[in-house]
């Protein structure tokens, strides 16, 4: 049996919930999600538990917050006049929307309250704080040739030392 180890390109479906028991994301019945392991292309729980699994099997585990998507940060929640908004913004709580800060930087925030006239925008990723449950399986797992794996992994640079 083939086992997935770091630099493998591998091909999973999988199924996210929430401790609730809510799906928030799946992969079926589309198409598989492919990825390299150890390249930051995926949540890094997501990656380590994927990491040693052989091809074939299906594994259940938890991914703690600081391994996803990391903790509800306060300074990311904030409370604005909501004369600040364009008025064609259709606010309500629990949407999305999109803004432009200060420095021209586009943010997706969450509406989470609603006065007659403030507006309260979350900037945290929407599964910030969340345990995140993964039923995984391991479809396929493509071994990188030598010279893949040093392109993928270049070995560290030495410093040469002059005299």
């Amino acid at each position: 049996m083939i086992r997935a180890a770091q630099g493998d390109t591998v091909k999973v479906h999988y199924v996210g919930r929430l401790a609730d028991g809510t799906e928030f994301d799946t992969s079926r019945p589309q198409r598989p999600m492919a990825f390299i392991l150890g390249r930051n292309e995926v949540i890094a729980g997501f990656d380590e538990a994927v990491t040693g699994m052989y091809q074939g099997e299906t594994r259940l585990f938890t991914v703690a917050p600081e391994k996803a998507y990391g903790s509800h940060d306060a300074r990311y929640v904030e409370e604005l006049d909501r004369a600040l908004l364009p008025p064609e913004i259709d606010l309500q709580v629990g949407r999305q929307i999109e803004i432009t800060n200060q420095k021209g930087d586009r943010l997706l925030v969450l509406v989470t309250a609603l006065t007659d006239s403030t507006v309260t925008l979350d900037g945290n990723h929407p599964l910030a704080g969340k345990e995140l449950i993964f039923e995984i399986e391991l479809l396929e797992v493509d071994k990188p040739s030598p010279e893949q794996t040093m392109s993928l992994f270049p070995p560290p640079r030495s410093e040469e030392k002059s005299n």
